[in-house]
C-alpha cells in the first residue's frame, strides 16, 4: 500500500476554508506533508478545479492569518483537485471512484452537517469508493440528538472498523487546550492542589473574536448548544475535572472523561431557567 488520498467533503464550507485548507497549506509549505499525498475537495457547487483554487486562495488571503507566496501556493495547488457532487444523488461519487485506487489509502474527511454523514457513507459504498484501505474523519457534532448520534455510529460500523473511524473535535488541537494536560499532571505542585479543598469554583469562558458571520443557515439548523456546548465546552470541562489517567494514551484519557460526563447532574426542563441564560448573535 503506497500513497494517501485525502478527500474533503464540504470543501467550500466555513470549516474547510478557515481551518482545514490553511492548516494543510502550512504543513505543505513546511515540508511536512508526504510527497505522494493528493487532496480531493468535494462539494455541491459547480466549478472547475481552477475556479476552486482561485476562490480558496482569495478566502485564505482575506483571513490574513498567514503569508502566502506564489511558489508555496503553486506547490500546494498541484496536490488539490476539485469535484462537484450532489451527495444525495445516486452515483454521486462515480467520478470520485475513478480517481481513487485500491493501491492507495483513502482518508475521507466529512466537514459537513451531521445530517449528511450517513448519506455520504452509504453513497461511497454504493459507488465503489470503499474497495481499498479506507479511514474516515467526522467533525462534531456527531448527530443532532442521542438517537441520531446512535444512527450515525451504526451506519459507520457497517462500512468501517472502529479503529478506522476518527471523531474530531478541533478544539482539542488548540495549544492552550493541550497544555491543560501538562499543566495538571506534569506539575506535581499544581496536581496536588487541584481539588475542592483548594479550588472554590471553575468558570470556563470561550471569548471568540468572530461571530457566526455567513453561517446563519447552519446555526438555524444546529444551534449554539450543539455547536459549542455539548462538544467544545464539555471537552474543556472534562480536562479540567477529570482524575489523572493511568497514562496519556487516548484510551486512558477517554475513560477518565467518561467518568466526568456520567457524574454530571442533568438539567431538566423544570430547572433550565435556573441554570441557563440565553443570548442571541446580532451579527
Amino acid at each position: 500500500m503506497s500513497g494517501l488520498d485525502l478527500i474533503i467533503f464540504g470543501a467550500t464550507g466555513d470549516l474547510s476554508a478557515r481551518k482545514l485548507f490553511p492548516a494543510l497549506f502550512q504543513l505543505d509549505a513546511a515540508g511536512l506533508l508526504p510527497d505522494d499525498l493528493r487532496i480531493i475537495a468535494v462539494a455541491r457547487q459547480e466549478q472547475t478545479t481552477e475556479g476552486f483554487h482561485h476562490e480558496l486562495l482569495a478566502r485564505m488571503k482575506s483571513a490574513k492569518r498567514q503569508s502566502i507566496s506564489d511558489a508555496a501556493w503553486q506547490q500546494f495547488a498541484q496536490r488539490l483537485t476539485y469535484l462537484s457532487a450532489d451527495f444525495s444523488m445516486p452515483s454521486a461519487f462515480k467520478s470520485l471512484q475513478t480517481l481513487l485506487s485500491e493501491l492507495r489509502t483513502s482518508l475521507f474527511y466529512l466537514a459537513t452537517p451531521p445530517s449528511l454523514f450517513a448519506t455520504i457513507c452509504e453513497q461511497l459504498s454504493a459507488d465503489g469508493c470503499l474497495a481499498g484501505s479506507c479511514r474516515i474523519v467526522l467533525e462534531k457534532p456527531i448527530g443532532e440528538s442521542l438517537e441520531t448520534s446512535r444512527e450515525v455510529n451504526e451506519t459507520l460500523a457497517r462500512f468501517f472498523d472502529e479503529r478506522d473511524i476518527y471523531r474530531i473535535d478541533h478544539y482539542l488541537g488548540k495549544e492552550t487546550v493541550q497544555n491543560l494536560l501538562v499543566l495538571r499532571f506534569a506539575n506535581r505542585f499544581i496536581n496536588s492542589q487541584w481539588d475542592q479543598s483548594c479550588i472554590d469554583h471553575v468558570q470556563i469562558t470561550v471569548a471568540e473574536q468572530v461571530g457566526i458571520e455567513g453561517r446563519w443557515a447552519y446555526y438555524d439548523g444546529v444551534g449554539q448548544l450543539r455547536d459549542m456546548v455539548q462538544n467544545h465546552l464539555m471537552q474543556l470541562l472534562c480536562l479540567v475535572a477529570m482524575e489523572p489517567p493511568n497514562s496519556l494514551e487516548a484510551e486512558s484519557i477517554r475513560d477518565e472523561k467518561v467518568k466526568i460526563v456520567k457524574a454530571l447532574r442533568p438539567i431538566d426542563a423544570s430547572s433550565v431557567k435556573d441554570h441557563v441564560v440565553r443570548g442571541q448573535y446580532s451579527q
